[in-house]
């Protein structure tokens, strides 16, 4: 049962405050404000708190962002967050925000449908990357492949979040969210020079400075450039990637502002491609060897993004604060892809076709809010009201032709490239509007040892779908709004323990029917209801959960459940079909994460998930208490790094990651075996007289595992990704004083 009561105790809470927080402001108004000296810090979000702390190990945050409440501390916030941060993110080599999330017990990455964006399986639910925040603000970055050099930290916000964060445009956000920080200039001065290659002939470089000036070193700068290219592990797969990015900010004593502005070039040339598979296909089919590429010679897929973000906040007294932030992208996609749709599972054999598109998006974002302190008694409040917006604008072109012939999985055919008309212009697609206004309020009790979190959030949702083919004009519209609210709870049993809950939702659009439907004799049919569209789905969770923290090692055990509602054709009048809201996908699990120093020289990272994702009730009983596709029912991530005390500057690291058995159709005919990889690596650092130098190198997929890395990543399709090869990779890292 949705508790919509949530809104009501909180605006009771928001009157029975009101006069408290009239006579803060008054009270302020006639005090001079009292600082202490400046102090500054490095602050991604404009905040006077600046980064959280890096726990013990560090690699990971003491705490993360929890939307618009602000950057908590682990033990302080119902819900359960992981930041990880950029020394981990260099240890690992990491080039993209996957690399960083493969090190996730409660996340598996997976690919987009029919092109190479990174998805993210969070608690079973995808998560696009183009529904990735930056600093707080939705699909900033790029859409499809986001660098490592772009950002500071990766932040996983497990669970929904609409109430935190918005709903997410594309969609996403069910099952979490994805955070990534922006870089700014530390204390010091950063001189860094990285160079890196791979055994298969990749190449790669960047450059990190940065610099503090002014009286009390309230400016600064920071600038990263990068360059790769070269093969990849995937035989004649080339990729090739520039960036260069500035972050600018100033850290007064009541005003802090920060700015990025940022470009990123990504070229991928004869990229191996996902396997769909056809309605006909019985048998899942064997994986070929890790290395192969099926892929077409002429195919390649380039993505260009400008971005920019600016944020201040101010401090009018110092318990009041308001902050703004605004953003805006310029993405440019060119395609031309050529994707293996398999009709035989045993033999692999399958079709091919041609298809080119070209893509445009912009983006404006931007958000507003103010919070402040105060109590109301030997209550503690942290009251905070936040209004977002977020415009997107999608063209696009494409062209399509069937390749005769076909090609096999294990034995590939390559083509000449197929003759294909022009494309015209991108040519306006969809239009997407959302605007929103949160009001939340944590109350503390007990010393700070209970805090209550009360929220509400209401968002509007608009879209607009064009023809953009035959250019006929709008063809469907959706316009509805709905109130999510929240509630969340955490006790500190004692200094180490902490006991949470909350009770939080997500937001997406509602599906609309579509104007006609194939019947089982392959003929096309008008829907009864076609361009009829249902109320926003709200998805439901619920999650208890406990926290453990030492100075030196941590860990989280975590039970949640998640309903998301489903729609369905019923075709039971096969002359009248109509398009139904019935049912829901159903996710239940159980994670523990461990995290920080076991022993002086021994650091732990990882842990292990229990997820059940069922369909309930979906019109259909032949997939009712099936499980959902791609999602596995056990995986788990544990990782160690051992600091040889013999050896002083050497550090050795293993990482094994564990998925089970997946199915790749709704009726689980087509399952999917699980894999477990094992990776390598060792980091030396040797300190010079005026260079430290860090030297990396790391095997990943030590044992060459040939694996089905992901199934699905796109809603009711369940397209196989093939696993990398081993992979061996080296690095050097200089910083100059």
């Amino acid at each position: 049962m949705r508790i919509k009561s949530t809104c009501m105790m909180l605006a009771l809470a928001m009157g029975g405050i009101q006069n408290a927080l009239a006579d803060e402001v008054q009270t302020s108004a006639n005090t001079a404000l009292e600082l202490d000296t400046l102090s500054v810090t490095a602050s991604a979000d404009a905040s006077a708190e600046g980064l959280s702390p890096a726990f013990a190990g560090g690699q990971v945050a003491e705490g993360g962002r929890a939307g618009i409440l602000g950057t908590k501390d682990n033990l302080d916030t119902p819900f359960s967050i992981t930041s990880y941060t950029n020394e981990f993110i260099q240890d690992r080599q990491a080039q993209s925000v996957g690399d960083v999330l493969r090190n996730d017990p409660t996340v598996r990455v997976a690919r987009g449908f029919g092109n190479f964006q990174e998805s993210y399986f969070i608690r079973g639910f995808i998560l696009n990357s183009d529904d990735v925040a930056y600093n707080g603000l939705y699909s900033l970055l790029p859409r499809q492949y986001i660098a490592t050099e772009l950002f500071e930290r990766v932040e996983v916000l497990r669970g929904a979040t609409a109430f935190l964060t918005g709903a997410n445009p594309n969609g996403g956000g069910i099952g979490g969210a994805i955070n990534l920080l922006p870089k700014r200039a530390p204390n010091y001065d950063l001189n860094r020079i990285t160079l890196g290659a791979s055994v298969n002939d990749e190449r790669n470089g960047a450059a990190d400075i940065a610099r503090r000036f002014g009286e009390y070193d309230e400016f600064g700068i920071r600038v990263n450039a990068a360059h790769h290219n070269g093969g990849t592990s995937i035989d004649d797969e080339q990729a090739e990637l520039n960036l260069f990015n500035i972050g600018l900010d100033y850290q007064g004593e009541r005003l802090r502002l920060s700015a990025d502005m940022g470009y990123q070039n990504h070229q991928l040339a004869q990229t191996r491609t996902n396997l769909r598979l056809m309605n006909a296909v019985s048998n899942v089919p064997s994986t070929p060897n890790a290395s192969e590429n099926w892929a077409q010679p002429w195919s390649y897929s380039n993505e260009k993004d400008y971005f920019g973000t600016f944020r201040g906040e101010y401090d009018f007294t110092e318990n009041i604060t308001a902050w703004a932030a605004y953003g805006m992208r310029h993405g440019e996609e060119e395609n031309s892809l050529s994707n293996l749709n398999i009709t035989n599972g045993i033999t692999g054999n399958g079709t091919l076709s041609r298809f080119d598109n070209g893509r445009i998006d912009r983006i404006q974002t931007g958000e507003v809010g103010i919070k402040g302190k105060f109590n109301t008694g030997v209550i503690k409040h942290e009251l905070v009201a936040a209004y977002s917006y977020f415009e997107s604008e999608k063209k696009n072109a494409f062209r399509f032709v069937s390749i005769p012939g076909g090609s096999n999985l294990y034995n590939p055919t390559y083509y000449t490239k197929p003759a294909l008309a022009d494309l015209y212009s991108p040519r306006l697609g969809s239009r997407v509007r959302l605007n929103s206004f949160a009001l939340g309020d944590t109350l503390s009790f007990m010393d700070d040892r209970l805090l209550l979190t009360l929220g509400a959030r209401h968002q509007t949702l608009k879209t607009e779908d064009y023809d953009y083919n035959g250019q006929t004009g709008l063809i469907g519209k959706y316009d509805d709004s709905e109130i999510t609210p929240a509630i969340g709870a955490v006790y500190k049993l004692t200094e180490e323990f902490a006991i949470y809950a909350n009770y939080i939702e997500s937001l997406t659009k509602g599906d609309t029917a579509d104007s006609t439907t194939q019947t089982n004799s392959g003929s096309n049919v008008t829907v009864v209801n076609a361009g009829e569209s249902f109320a926003p789905y709200v998805s439901e969770q619920k999650e208890i959960g406990l926290k453990y923290e030492t100075n030196s090692f941590g860990a989280g055990l975590a039970y949640f459940t998640t309903s998301k509602p489903r729609s369905f054709m019923d075709k039971s009048n096969p002359d009248r079909p109509v398009f139904r809201q019935s049912g829901e996908d159903e996710h239940q699990g159980v994670e523990l994460t461990l995290y920080g120093k076991a022993t002086d020289d021994l650091k732990l990272l990882g842990g292990v998930t229990w997820l059940d994702a069922k369909q309930k009730d979906t019109g259909d009983s032949s997939i009712d208490d099936n499980r959902v596709i791609g999602v596995a029912k056990w995986q788990a991530t544990v990782g160690a790094e051992w600091e040889v005390p013999s050896v002083n500057g050497l550090a050795l690291d293993g990482r094994v990651n564990y998925t089970g058995s997946r199915y790749a159709d709704d009726a689980n005919t087509l399952k999917v075996d699980g894999w477990t990889t094992i990776d390598i690596g060792a980091k030396y650092l040797i300190q010079l007289d005026n260079q430290d130098l860090t030297l990396r190198a790391r095997v990943d997929n030590l044992f060459d595992r040939d694996y089905w890395a992901s199934v699905g990543g796109y809603p009711g399709n369940g397209y196989l990704v093939l696993g990398a090869p081993r992979t061996v990779s080296i690095s050097a890292t200089v910083d100059f004083y």
